[in-house]
């Protein structure tokens, strides 16, 4: 008895153990999530965006030890202005880790070029007074509001065209004096070349910088937009800009022009290397091709751009590279929105994490379950496993039935788990090896996870379903640490009648517990999607969702 119960206790340590284990993976998930959702503080992007530059003193300088405005102004190398500061009397009247407000000269002449963040949210600040005390309608500040941003985009997409252009001609100079070295060449003159393609290379990435700032001024005023009037502005700015021949939005979302002096730069930098090469030593010659630092970070901007947040996500995809698919209508949202309920999507949820603990709830007590009912311990693998095995099976019909229902396949699913569950804890005083693998099987015929994926996939409107999508695996995790946890706590034994209630059968007897109350839940709450909504014409093309791309906005915000 001594032993049994040591093994037991080192059985339950485990499980305590495993449990930790998976909570702080989980957490750490959750806190990646999270991190992935917040807003970037603009004063990190132009503080990064400084650094990738290479310019120190724009906008903001933490002042070192030993600093004054002389030896800062000597660091700048440019002429800059000090903006009001009321810590600042005399020029040496400056302090280790003071935050100094400053403007190079030559960015105050640029500053017309960016998206005019602090005027625009001053305006929305007006519009809310102005809403607040009846002086104007929200029709009239909807169609304002947009006018100004049609304005600020207009005025974005002409300065990126321009910058483009002369761009492509430097490149096209740069190229006459490459044909000319293919009749003379000069190691010389080659590096030369190679220098001045890569000073390109740094403009473009200035003006990569340029777009994502300005993309990211432009979505922080639309959620700020959004937030006070309580109105899906950003979702009707969007899709009917992105999708309008005349656009400017659109001339961004739809051209190829960066991507084409990346491809120019990229192919006469690795011909110039190589002609330099040829007439190097073959002891000189580096065993593997050098890539460009240029090109790396150019293509790291243009990553980073595309990932960085949910709007540039939206954006970003097609600022680059000619797209078949069009961002989805307001009809075809319209549609997502009426087939979508919340409470169903909870309850998928729900199901998807049950499964979890239903699967993992076992692992600390099958080896003791086994031995008990006269089976060896190694039939323990059989009783974690056979649920998977099922499972197998039940992702095929469960998914062809979703192409009918959502509602009849989960209410089956349960059904089948409640009584896989009964049949678990019952084996134990039918002594019966047979009922508790009948019962693991049945409970992995019950899985519902493919129906689960499938409503995420078809019935979530597509601009929170990377966050649906989320959760259904934060629900996962969370339920693969919650099952081994719970059976550590099921640590009794009693009686009620004929039937035992010990840590091997209460694994069973709790999950047909849940199982039952999700069932009456699910009865209760679970609104089934029309399918005459759900396969129009409309939300068939809203499904194939946007391709996948590589590009880029644009933009620098006045930090304010």
């Amino acid at each position: 008895m001594d032993t049994k119960g040591t093994k037991r206790s080192i059985t339950a340590s485990i499980a305590i153990a495993e449990a930790a284990s998976w909570y702080c993976a989980f957490v750490l998930v959750v806190l990646i999530l999270l991190s992935s959702f917040r807003e970037n503080s603009l004063t990190d992007e132009i503080v990064r965006g400084n650094q990738l530059l290479g310019r120190p003193c724009d906008e903001i300088y933490v002042v070192g030890e030993g600093e004054t405005l002389h030896t800062i102004s000597d660091k700048c190398g440019d002429p800059f202005i000090v903006e009001q500061n009321p810590h600042i009397h005399d020029p040496d009247d400056v302090f280790p880790g003071l935050v100094i407000k400053i403007t190079s000269s030559k960015s105050r002449k640029l500053l017309r070029y960016y998206i005019n963040y602090k005027s625009m949210k001053k305006k929305v600040k007006q519009y809310a007074q102005q809403i607040g005390i009846g002086a104007q309608d929200r029709r009239h500040v909807l169609k304002d509001f947009s006018r100004m941003l049609d304005n600020q985009i207009e005025k974005i997409v002409l300065f990126l065209l321009e910058q483009q252009g002369l761009l492509a001609s430097r490149i096209a100079k740069l190229g006459e004096q490459h044909d000319a070295l293919l009749q003379q060449p000069e190691i010389s003159q080659i590096s030369e070349l190679r220098e001045a393609y890569r000073a390109v290379g740094q403009d473009l990435l200035k003006l990569l910088f340029y777009v994502e700032m300005n993309a990211i001024g432009l979505r922080k005023i639309l959620k700020k937009f959004d937030k006070r009037f309580g109105y899906k502005f950003t979702d009707y700015y969007v899709k009917t800009r992105a999708n309008h021949p005349y656009s400017a939005l659109q001339q961004v979302c739809k051209h190829v022009g960066i991507g084409a002096v990346v491809g120019a730069i990229s192919r006469n930098l690795s011909d110039l290397q190589d002609r330099q090469g040829s007439y190097l030593s073959i002891y000189d010659e580096p065993a593997l091709p050098v890539q460009e630092p240029v090109i790396d970070s150019i293509k790291a901007a243009v990553d980073r751009l595309t990932h960085s947040t949910n709007f540039l996500h939206f954006l970003g995809q097609h600022a680059l590279i000619m797209q078949e698919e069009e961002l989805p209508t307001p009809v075809e949202d319209h549609v997502d929105d009426q087939i979508y309920n919340f409470s169903s999507l909870l309850l998928n949820l729900a199901n998807t994490f049950l499964y979890m603990v239903n699967t993992y709830i076992v692992v600390p007590t099958a080896d003791n379950y086994s031995l008990s009912l006269g089976a060896a311990a190694t039939v323990c693998g059989v009783v974690i496993g056979a649920m998977a095995v099922a499972q197998v099976f039940s992702s095929v019909y469960f998914s062809a039935w979703s192409n009918k229902s959502y509602f009849r396949p989960l209410v089956f699913s349960s059904i089948i788990l409640l009584v896989g569950n009964i049949l678990y804890a019952l084996a134990y005083d039918l002594d019966s090896i047979a009922v508790l693998l009948i019962g693991r099987l049945l409970c992995g015929f019950g899985s519902a996870r493919a129906v689960n994926r499938r409503y995420i996939s078809d019935c979530v409107p597509l601009k929170i379903r990377m966050q649906a999508s989320a959760a259904f695996v934060s629900a996962s995790a969370l339920g693969m640490a919650s099952g081994p946890a719970l059976a550590g706590l099921l640590q009794t034994n009693f009686k009620i009648y004929k039937l035992t209630f010990n840590e091997d059968t209460l694994p069973g007897w709790v999950m047909a517990l849940a199982w039952l109350v999700y069932l009456l839940w699910l009865w209760i709450s679970f609104k089934e999607p029309s399918r005459e909504t759900e396969e129009s014409p409309a939300s068939q093309e809203a499904k194939a969702g946007i391709s996948t791309g590589s590009h880029h906005d644009y933009a620098y915000v006045q930090l304010r």
